[in-house]
């Protein structure tokens, strides 16, 4: 069971905290041996000081030692050494900073972050945001303006330094950080472990559906989680859950991948892993990892940018199925069906990526996909080509829509063909433990990988129309299994 301390050299000004927040001295962190065994601990450190070799510097420092889940870490406190580094940090939200400071009335501009939260709640954005970046519990950012709005400084404030103004600010800022988003459930709840689900509400064909989210968020919580939904603005709140689900389509240039990342070095158990996320999403990668290990695929090359003109297709018959190394949900694939088709498309994919994967074609009615969970079989789904596409997804029908989809039949791991299963558990197999979505073509009696997904799909009335609510079930306690 997780364990949440704030670390402060008077506790007794800490009042009306959350059911199971403990408020010790560093002292009392630093000698006491039951803070040392539990390693299912998570630590917000308010000691007056984080200079190098102070009580707030040893308190993050033995956090860090000690597996302990600390705000902030050593690591971040190292940052604030170097001011340029951080400052070109925030230049990625530069357009944001323009936005939200247009209508300032000064030049100059101080900002109090606690948690996350700001005093100006149309600032609020900026404070989340700088908040995701740099993970202190107070933090004092300065804006200012020449010719356009720039951060001129950001350092950590501790709790003696903050204005009087600011306190009840840095109280409720806490509590809502130490409660999370469903505060009242957490307050009463007696369930052991917290997860997050990070969506995106925005994305358009997203993993899982809203109903398939809500079976989750059912399904976690009647094996023993809390669960939230977080999306990309709650990166800070991580260090809060024992366990990360990701139901956002991943890539590795992408927030998902630090996300996955973040919640892999804090000890969470999380889903698509890192290492999962950066072998299934690159496709060069892939093809050359299947290939070593002799997994039957389709035929393939790879072609690089510096030899669009030496191309050597030998034993290629057209058409071709052209690749970006990086593509999801059926985009970022072509089908050429002559030379110059290719070298057109070639041309378009070169401009994001110094290799292409040129594929053989095999025409089929139907794609297979199994669902593998910990090199187990877990669903098996025929996903049937959109109607007049050779692809299941169509994304530009002549009908106008934003996309056609073809049909699907869903068939219980009992009754689909051993061969198939044994190949979808090879193949994860070099990937890793996790929850897969593999692709493969049958042509006659034989099986080709197309590809394995770290994020598969997993729609309501679709994967889990066998299963039902076991589907959900099985994968959450299989988050449950690996933190008990």
């Amino acid at each position: 069971m997780s364990t949440k301390y704030i670390i402060t050299e008077k506790p007794d000004q800490w009042t009306g905290l959350p059911v199971g927040v403990e408020v010790i001295t560093p002292s009392e962190y630093f000698s006491e041996e039951s803070y040392l065994k539990n390693r299912k601990v998570k630590v917000v450190n308010l000691c007056k000081s984080y200079q190098y070799q102070s009580l707030g510097y040893y308190v993050s420092l033995l956090a860090g030692a000690r597996g302990h889940k600390v705000m902030p870490e050593i690591a971040t406190l190292q940052d604030f050494r170097f001011p340029s580094l951080m400052k070109e940090d925030a230049e990625d939200f530069e357009d944001l900073i323009q936005q939200y400071l247009k209508k300032q009335s000064t030049d100059k501009l101080e900002l109090i972050i606690c948690f996350g939260k700001v005093e100006e709640n149309k600032l609020g954005r900026i404070g989340s945001l700088l908040f995701n970046l740099f993970q202190v519990p107070i933090l004092k950012a300065t804006f200012v303006k020449k010719d356009k709005w720039a951060l001129n400084s950001l350092k950590p404030l501790n709790v003696v330094d903050l204005p009087e103004q600011s306190k009840s600010l840095l109280q409720q800022a806490l509590q809502e950080y130490l409660m999370g988003k469903n505060r009242l459930l957490k307050q009463y709840s007696r369930k052991k472990y917290d997860m997050a689900i990070l969506v995106n509400p925005e994305e358009t064909t997203p993993p899982s559906d809203k109903k398939a989210i809500q079976n989750f968020v059912k399904a976690g919580e009647k094996v023993g989680f809390n669960v939230d939904l977080i999306t990309r603005n709650d990166f800070a709140k991580l260090i809060q859950y024992d366990a990360l689900f990701i139901r956002e389509t991943t890539n590795v240039n992408h927030h998902t991948f630090k996300f996955a990342k973040k919640a892999a070095a804090e000890g969470l158990v999380v889903m698509d892993d890192p290492d999962s996320i950066l072998k299934c999403t690159n496709k060069v990668y892939l093809s050359e990892l299947l290939r070593a290990n002799k997994i039957p695929t389709p035929e393939y090359y790879i072609i690089k940018k510096d030899r669009l003109d030496r191309i050597d297709m030998k034993g290629f018959e057209y058409p071709i199925i052209v690749k970006q190394p990086d593509g999801a949900f059926s985009k970022g694939v072509k089908k050429a069906k002559t030379e110059q088709e290719l070298k057109e498309v070639l041309k378009d994919f070169f401009q994001t990526s110094e290799l292409v994967i040129a594929q053989e074609f095999i025409p089929t009615d139907f794609d297979w996909r199994i669902g593998v969970l910990n090199n187990k079989p877990l669903y098996v789904c025929k996903y049937f080509m959109a109607e007049g596409h050779w692809q299941i997804v169509n994304w530009q029908p002549e009908s106008g829509a934003e996309y056609d989809e073809g049909n699907f039949e869903t068939l219980s791991v009992a009754d689909a063909p051993k061969a198939l299963l044994d190949l979808a558990v090879k193949a994860t197999s070099f990937i890793g433990d996790g929850l897969y979505g593999v692709d493969i073509k049958q042509s006659g009696k034989k099986y080709y990988i197309i590809e394995i997904n770290d994020n598969p799909s997993l729609d309501d009335g679709i994967e889990d129309a066998v299963l039902k609510g076991q589907l959900y079930q099985t994968i959450m306690q299989e988050f449950m299994n690996r933190l008990i």
